[in-house]
């Protein structure tokens, strides 16, 4: 007879143990168990071992592991030191111990607790130590959940890990400290955000520079997840940057209980509205400062969206608040007005003292930037053409020398893709990884890889532009003729030419509107 030894140990059995005591340690059950097969003559044939999961894991992998070993029936005996460590759940214990192990002639044997479906006489007990572990759980459940809710409700944070940017305080259990090296990627993330930059664009440039993204930044730290051998990627992603900047954990607010679990029976969880989380204030050193954080919840609040028929605003996200810098909203007059459209600083109403208000129409606004475009286009014109040129060709020669120091670096994080894919067809070969895990750890590894190669061929050819640039002198002159003497404005030539617009409010008694152009070239 071939006998399977399974044993297991909980987080909360170390948590019980007394120094001195090791009885519920892995080793002992193994040395027990396998002592007690001895005496009965059974062979061993595999000891299965889970350490740190509970009773309720059905995701245990050397209980699966066990499971499927039953199903092709490589041994005649599951050997446990209580019915519990095999599990604690009565649904398991009636469709493995009663149920899966009888149809394949595996008998269930447990030495503490005399539990053997070999003796028809004791399934009673079996199905009330079921029951009692049941109870045992919903228990242990409900008195767990009691006291991380206290301690969620008194800002306490109960968290293995800290968010990405912070450190747990060694000294104050349940308080966070800025991990100043993460934290500095987290302002950075913010202010970037806050100058224009989106999502997808941000994650690239971290990526790009090699900056690891939180998941990695923790392993590469040291801290232990539960299950390691699970492909990771390395690079940051949009919802990554997206989740980042709406986390009130950086304004020094502690938001817990986002998601709540199903069931004490399952580790599944799902989302909880917002009045169910769990907002304590000011628990800990923010890394964001308030007026940065209000000014990016706004502009993720008014990302620019298109009209009704399809159309983008000919201003849209250019022009700014003189005051308060927010972006400005665009509106459309009445009819009897004309319907002619706006924009409005929409601080203003948010309170009183919060702003002054700037207000501008779309068509005063345009023929402002046209007047301003046609009289520096003059002022250019009438420039000495021997200084322009020297200052044209210091400029070109600058963005050069940018675009061969970046494809440089991108050049060496292909070389390091390069290896890494290397390494990893090597570890499949040797059978380390599957071809499963293979194709997926490679995937975004691939994809950055194109996606750089694609980068630096697109630098190439900037390259050679500035050359021809240098080689051809300034021409300038030509693109500022073609801008003037415009009627009217499209929206491409509002993204050439204007990096912003800052708005100011009306100077009382006139119809003038200071406004301040800031131009890309």
């Amino acid at each position: 007879m071939k006998a399977a030894i399974y044993c297991r140990l909980s987080e909360e059995d170390r948590n019980k143990q007394a120094e001195t005591d090791d009885s519920n340690s892995i080793q002992n059950q193994k040395v027990m168990l396998s002592q007690y097969a001895r005496e009965q003559g059974w062979e061993i044939y595999r000891i299965y071992s889970d350490d740190d999961y509970t009773g309720s894991d059905r995701r245990r992998p050397e209980f699966n592991a066990l499971l499927d070993d039953a199903k092709k029936r490589k041994f005649d005996i599951v050997l446990c030191k209580t019915q519990s460590r095999f599990t604690r759940e009565l649904e398991l214990v009636e469709k493995y111990i009663h149920g899966l192990f009888p149809l394949l002639g595996i008998r269930f044997v447990s030495i503490v607790d005399n539990a053997d479906t070999a003796n028809k006489g004791n399934k009673k007990s079996r199905q009330i130590n079921g029951l009692v572990n049941e109870w045992y759980l919903e228990d242990m459940s409900d008195n767990i959940k009691s006291v991380l809710t206290n301690r969620r409700v008194n800002g306490f944070h109960i968290g293995a890990f800290a968010l990405y940017g912070y450190l747990k305080d060694p000294d104050q259990k349940g308080h966070l400290l800025i991990d100043e090296e993460a934290a500095a990627v987290v302002r950075e993330v913010f202010t970037l955000f806050s100058q224009g930059y989106g999502k997808t664009a941000i994650a690239r440039m971290l990526n790009d520079r090699g900056i690891p993204n939180p998941t990695e930044y923790k392993r590469l730290k040291g801290l232990r997840y539960q299950n390691p051998k699970t492909p990771q990627s390395t690079l940051w992603k949009y919802f990554a940057i997206s989740d980042m900047l709406v986390n009130e954990i950086y304004i020094g607010n502690m938001v817990q209980g986002k998601y709540g679990s199903v069931s004490y029976k399952t580790k599944q969880n799902r989302p909880r509205p917002r009045e169910e989380w769990y907002i304590v204030e000011n628990t800990h050193e923010p890394i964001i400062e308030r007026e940065l954080w209000d000014k990016v919840q706004q502009m993720i609040s008014e990302r620019a969206k298109p009209f009704s028929d399809g159309t983008i605003g000919l201003f849209a996200r250019k022009a700014r608040c003189a005051n308060c810098g927010y972006i400005m909203r665009s509106g459309r007059g009445t009819k009897e007005s004309g319907g002619r459209r706006y924009l409005q600083c929409p601080n203003h109403h948010v309170s009183k003292d919060a702003c002054e208000g700037a207000f501008i129409s779309v068509d005063r606004l345009e023929h402002s930037i046209i007047a301003e475009l046609n009289k520096l286009a003059t002022e250019y014109l009438e420039q000495d053409e021997v200084l322009q040129n020297i200052q044209f060709c210091d400029t070109l020669k600058e963005q050069r020398k940018q675009i061969q120091e970046d494809n440089e670096i991108y050049t060496k994080k292909i070389t390091e893709y390069t290896k890494g894919i290397r390494e990893l067809y090597m570890d499949k070969v040797r059978g380390i990884i599957t071809e499963a895990d293979y194709l997926e750890m490679t995937k975004e590894f691939s994809k950055d890889k194109g996606r750089l190669e694609h980068l630096i061929m697109e630098n190439e050819k900037k390259l050679s532009d500035i050359e021809n640039r240098i080689a051809s002198g300034d021409n300038r002159r030509d693109l500022v003729e073609q801008y003037m003497n415009l009627e009217h404005l499209t929206r491409e030539m509002v993204e050439i030419l204007i990096d912003y617009i800052s708005v100011g409010k009306r100077i009382p008694h006139t119809r003038d509107v200071p406004i301040e152009i800031h131009w890309n070239f």
